[in-house]
Protein backbone atom coordinates (compact mmCIF):
# COMPACT_ATOMS: atom_id res chain seq x y z
CA UNK A 1 0.00 0.00 0.00
CA UNK A 2 2.80 2.41 0.91
CA UNK A 3 4.60 1.71 -2.36
CA UNK A 4 1.43 2.37 -4.36
CA UNK A 5 0.93 5.61 -2.43
CA UNK A 6 4.49 6.80 -3.18
CA UNK A 7 4.05 5.89 -6.84
CA UNK A 8 0.84 7.92 -6.95
CA UNK A 9 2.58 10.93 -5.43
CA UNK A 10 5.43 10.65 -7.94
CA UNK A 11 2.93 10.47 -10.80
CA UNK A 12 0.98 13.50 -9.55
CA UNK A 13 4.23 15.46 -9.09
CA UNK A 14 5.26 14.78 -12.69
CA UNK A 15 1.86 15.86 -13.97
CA UNK A 16 1.89 18.98 -11.80
CA UNK A 17 5.39 19.90 -13.01
CA UNK A 18 4.16 19.68 -16.61
CA UNK A 19 1.16 21.80 -15.73
CA UNK A 20 3.37 24.50 -14.22
CA UNK A 21 5.23 24.81 -17.53
CA UNK A 22 2.10 26.41 -18.98
CA UNK A 23 2.56 29.53 -16.85
CA UNK A 24 4.06 32.57 -18.61
CA UNK A 25 7.84 32.40 -18.41
CA UNK A 26 8.35 35.34 -15.97
CA UNK A 27 5.85 33.83 -13.52
CA UNK A 28 7.20 30.31 -14.01
CA UNK A 29 10.78 31.33 -13.32
CA UNK A 30 9.82 33.06 -10.07
CA UNK A 31 7.24 30.73 -8.56
CA UNK A 32 7.13 27.29 -10.20
CA UNK A 33 9.86 25.72 -8.04
CA UNK A 34 8.19 26.84 -4.80
CA UNK A 35 4.76 25.75 -6.00
CA UNK A 36 6.06 22.32 -6.95
CA UNK A 37 7.69 21.91 -3.53
CA UNK A 38 4.51 23.02 -1.75
CA UNK A 39 2.44 20.55 -3.77
CA UNK A 40 4.83 17.75 -2.86
CA UNK A 41 4.74 18.64 0.86
CA UNK A 42 0.94 18.71 0.92
CA UNK A 43 0.80 15.35 -0.84
CA UNK A 44 3.19 13.86 1.72
CA UNK A 45 0.97 15.07 4.56
CA UNK A 46 -1.88 12.92 3.30
CA UNK A 47 -2.13 9.23 4.10
CA UNK A 48 -3.21 6.61 1.62
CA UNK A 49 -6.95 6.70 1.27
CA UNK A 50 -7.23 10.18 2.85
CA UNK A 51 -8.24 12.00 -0.31
CA UNK A 52 -4.95 12.19 -2.22
CA UNK A 53 -6.69 11.88 -5.57
CA UNK A 54 -9.33 14.48 -4.66
CA UNK A 55 -6.63 16.87 -3.42
CA UNK A 56 -4.55 16.43 -6.58
CA UNK A 57 -7.58 16.87 -8.83
CA UNK A 58 -8.69 20.05 -7.07
CA UNK A 59 -5.13 21.44 -7.14
CA UNK A 60 -4.88 20.77 -10.88
CA UNK A 61 -8.21 22.51 -11.51
CA UNK A 62 -7.30 25.48 -9.33
CA UNK A 63 -3.82 25.79 -10.90
CA UNK A 64 -5.28 25.54 -14.42
CA UNK A 65 -7.64 28.42 -13.64
CA UNK A 66 -4.70 30.45 -12.28
CA UNK A 67 -2.63 29.69 -15.39
CA UNK A 68 -5.47 30.90 -17.60
CA UNK A 69 -5.73 34.11 -15.59
CA UNK A 70 -1.97 34.72 -15.70
CA UNK A 71 -1.87 34.03 -19.44
CA UNK A 72 -4.65 36.54 -20.08
CA UNK A 73 -2.93 39.13 -17.88
CA UNK A 74 0.38 38.53 -19.66
CA UNK A 75 -1.19 39.02 -23.10
CA UNK A 76 -2.99 42.17 -21.96
CA UNK A 77 0.22 43.63 -20.57
CA UNK A 78 2.05 42.88 -23.80
CA UNK A 79 -0.71 44.48 -25.86
CA UNK A 80 -0.79 47.44 -23.49
CA UNK A 81 2.87 48.13 -24.23
CA UNK A 82 2.25 47.77 -27.96
CA UNK A 83 -0.68 50.18 -27.71
CA UNK A 84 1.53 52.68 -25.89
CA UNK A 85 4.14 52.42 -28.63
CA UNK A 86 1.47 52.91 -31.29
CA UNK A 87 0.03 55.95 -29.48
CA UNK A 88 3.50 57.49 -29.08
CA UNK A 89 4.16 56.90 -32.79
CA UNK A 90 0.88 58.55 -33.72
CA UNK A 91 1.62 61.54 -31.48
CA UNK A 92 5.05 62.07 -33.06
CA UNK A 93 3.55 61.85 -36.55
CA UNK A 94 1.11 64.60 -35.59
CA UNK A 95 4.00 67.06 -35.33
CA UNK A 96 4.89 67.18 -39.05
CA UNK A 97 1.17 67.08 -39.88
CA UNK A 98 0.59 70.18 -37.76
CA UNK A 99 3.72 71.82 -39.13
CA UNK A 100 2.35 71.42 -42.65
CA UNK A 101 -0.60 73.59 -41.67
CA UNK A 102 1.63 76.52 -40.78
CA UNK A 103 4.62 76.33 -43.11
CA UNK A 104 5.43 75.27 -46.64
CA UNK A 105 8.89 74.03 -45.63
CA UNK A 106 7.49 70.74 -44.35
CA UNK A 107 6.05 68.72 -47.24
CA UNK A 108 5.23 65.10 -46.43
CA UNK A 109 3.15 62.75 -48.52
CA UNK A 110 1.49 59.49 -47.52
CA UNK A 111 4.67 57.53 -48.20
CA UNK A 112 6.67 59.77 -45.87
CA UNK A 113 4.18 59.24 -43.06
CA UNK A 114 4.08 55.47 -43.68
CA UNK A 115 7.88 55.14 -43.64
CA UNK A 116 8.24 57.36 -40.57
CA UNK A 117 5.50 55.46 -38.77
CA UNK A 118 7.10 52.10 -39.57
CA UNK A 119 10.50 53.31 -38.35
CA UNK A 120 9.16 54.78 -35.11
CA UNK A 121 6.92 51.83 -34.30
CA UNK A 122 9.65 49.35 -35.23
CA UNK A 123 12.18 51.11 -33.03
CA UNK A 124 9.78 51.22 -30.10
CA UNK A 125 8.85 47.57 -30.50
CA UNK A 126 12.50 46.55 -30.78
CA UNK A 127 13.31 48.36 -27.56
CA UNK A 128 10.34 46.77 -25.80
CA UNK A 129 11.30 43.25 -26.84
CA UNK A 130 15.03 43.56 -26.10
CA UNK A 131 14.83 45.70 -22.94
CA UNK A 132 12.35 43.27 -21.38
CA UNK A 133 15.31 41.07 -20.38
CA UNK A 134 17.53 43.95 -19.24
CA UNK A 135 18.99 43.38 -15.79
CA UNK A 136 19.70 46.97 -14.74
CA UNK A 137 19.30 50.61 -15.68
CA UNK A 138 22.60 50.79 -17.58
CA UNK A 139 21.47 47.86 -19.71
CA UNK A 140 18.13 49.50 -20.55
CA UNK A 141 19.77 52.86 -21.32
CA UNK A 142 22.32 51.12 -23.53
CA UNK A 143 19.55 49.42 -25.49
CA UNK A 144 17.62 52.67 -25.80
CA UNK A 145 20.67 54.59 -27.00
CA UNK A 146 21.56 51.92 -29.58
CA UNK A 147 18.01 51.77 -30.94
CA UNK A 148 17.65 55.56 -31.00
CA UNK A 149 21.00 55.99 -32.78
CA UNK A 150 20.04 53.44 -35.43
CA UNK A 151 16.67 55.16 -35.88
CA UNK A 152 18.22 58.61 -36.32
CA UNK A 153 20.84 57.21 -38.69
CA UNK A 154 18.19 55.65 -40.95
CA UNK A 155 15.88 58.66 -40.72
CA UNK A 156 18.57 61.19 -41.64
CA UNK A 157 19.90 59.00 -44.40
CA UNK A 158 16.46 58.61 -45.97
CA UNK A 159 15.54 62.26 -45.49
CA UNK A 160 18.63 64.16 -46.65
CA UNK A 161 21.51 61.70 -46.88
CA UNK A 162 24.62 61.85 -44.73
CA UNK A 163 26.96 61.98 -47.72
CA UNK A 164 25.56 64.41 -50.24
CA UNK A 165 21.89 63.86 -51.09
CA UNK A 166 19.87 60.79 -50.20
CA UNK A 167 20.43 59.57 -53.79
CA UNK A 168 24.22 59.38 -53.39
CA UNK A 169 25.22 55.68 -53.64
CA UNK A 170 27.76 56.19 -50.85
CA UNK A 171 24.86 56.37 -48.41
CA UNK A 172 24.10 52.71 -49.08
CA UNK A 173 27.15 51.85 -46.99
CA UNK A 174 25.14 52.76 -43.88
CA UNK A 175 23.10 49.62 -44.52
CA UNK A 176 26.32 47.75 -43.84
CA UNK A 177 26.80 49.69 -40.60
CA UNK A 178 23.39 48.60 -39.35
CA UNK A 179 24.01 45.05 -40.58
CA UNK A 180 27.16 44.88 -38.43
CA UNK A 181 25.15 45.88 -35.37
CA UNK A 182 22.24 43.54 -36.07
CA UNK A 183 24.40 40.51 -36.84
CA UNK A 184 26.58 41.25 -33.82
CA UNK A 185 23.51 41.50 -31.57
CA UNK A 186 22.17 38.18 -32.84
CA UNK A 187 25.52 36.48 -32.29
CA UNK A 188 25.70 37.98 -28.80
CA UNK A 189 22.11 36.89 -28.11
CA UNK A 190 21.55 40.43 -26.82
CA UNK A 191 23.74 39.77 -23.77
CA UNK A 192 25.49 42.90 -22.44
CA UNK A 193 29.10 41.74 -22.86
CA UNK A 194 28.55 40.58 -26.44
CA UNK A 195 26.45 43.66 -27.23
CA UNK A 196 29.34 45.89 -26.13
CA UNK A 197 31.56 44.22 -28.72
CA UNK A 198 28.83 44.47 -31.36
CA UNK A 199 28.41 48.20 -30.74
CA UNK A 200 32.16 48.85 -30.82
CA UNK A 201 32.24 47.03 -34.18
CA UNK A 202 29.29 49.15 -35.35
CA UNK A 203 31.12 52.33 -34.33
CA UNK A 204 34.18 51.19 -36.29
CA UNK A 205 32.03 50.48 -39.35
CA UNK A 206 30.47 53.93 -39.02
CA UNK A 207 33.91 55.54 -38.87
CA UNK A 208 35.04 53.70 -42.00
CA UNK A 209 32.13 54.93 -44.13
CA UNK A 210 33.47 58.47 -44.84
CA UNK A 211 36.97 57.06 -45.41
CA UNK A 212 35.70 54.58 -47.99
CA UNK A 213 33.47 57.26 -49.55
CA UNK A 214 36.46 59.57 -50.04
CA UNK A 215 38.47 56.75 -51.59
CA UNK A 216 35.81 55.49 -54.03
CA UNK A 217 33.64 58.56 -54.69
CA UNK A 218 36.07 61.38 -53.91
CA UNK A 219 35.20 63.66 -56.88
CA UNK A 220 31.43 63.44 -56.28
CA UNK A 221 31.73 63.69 -52.51
CA UNK A 222 34.24 66.55 -52.49
CA UNK A 223 32.12 68.59 -54.88
CA UNK A 224 28.85 68.44 -52.94
CA UNK A 225 29.77 67.79 -49.30
CA UNK A 226 31.90 69.94 -46.98
CA UNK A 227 34.52 67.55 -45.61
CA UNK A 228 34.26 68.92 -42.07
CA UNK A 229 30.48 68.50 -42.07
CA UNK A 230 30.60 64.91 -43.31
CA UNK A 231 33.29 63.94 -40.80
CA UNK A 232 31.46 65.73 -38.00
CA UNK A 233 28.14 63.98 -38.62
CA UNK A 234 29.79 60.58 -38.78
CA UNK A 235 31.84 61.32 -35.67
CA UNK A 236 28.58 62.14 -33.89
CA UNK A 237 27.15 58.71 -34.70
CA UNK A 238 30.44 57.03 -33.79
CA UNK A 239 30.27 58.62 -30.34
CA UNK A 240 26.68 57.50 -29.86
CA UNK A 241 27.52 53.90 -30.76
CA UNK A 242 30.60 53.97 -28.53
CA UNK A 243 28.52 55.42 -25.70
CA UNK A 244 26.04 52.57 -26.05
CA UNK A 245 28.90 50.05 -26.08
CA UNK A 246 30.35 51.50 -22.88
CA UNK A 247 26.95 51.28 -21.19
CA UNK A 248 26.61 47.65 -22.26
CA UNK A 249 30.07 46.98 -20.82
CA UNK A 250 29.05 48.60 -17.55
CA UNK A 251 25.84 46.54 -17.50
CA UNK A 252 27.83 43.34 -17.97
CA UNK A 253 30.15 44.28 -15.09
CA UNK A 254 27.25 44.96 -12.72
CA UNK A 255 24.44 42.63 -13.90
CA UNK A 256 22.26 42.95 -10.78
CA UNK A 257 22.61 46.62 -10.00
CA UNK A 258 19.59 48.80 -10.59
Amino acid sequence: MLMAYENAIARYRRLYARLLRLYPKPFRERFSEGMAQTFNDLCQERKAGDGLFAFALWTFIETSAEITRERITFVIMQKKNIIRIALATGFILLLPLLAMQFTDEVVWDLTDFAVAGALLFGAGLTYELVARKAGNIAHRVAIGLAVATALILVWMNLAVGLIGSEENPANLMYIGVLAVGIIGAIIARFRPHGMARALFATALAQALVPVIALIIWKPQVASVVPLSGMLGVNAFFVMLFVGSALLFRRASAHPTNS
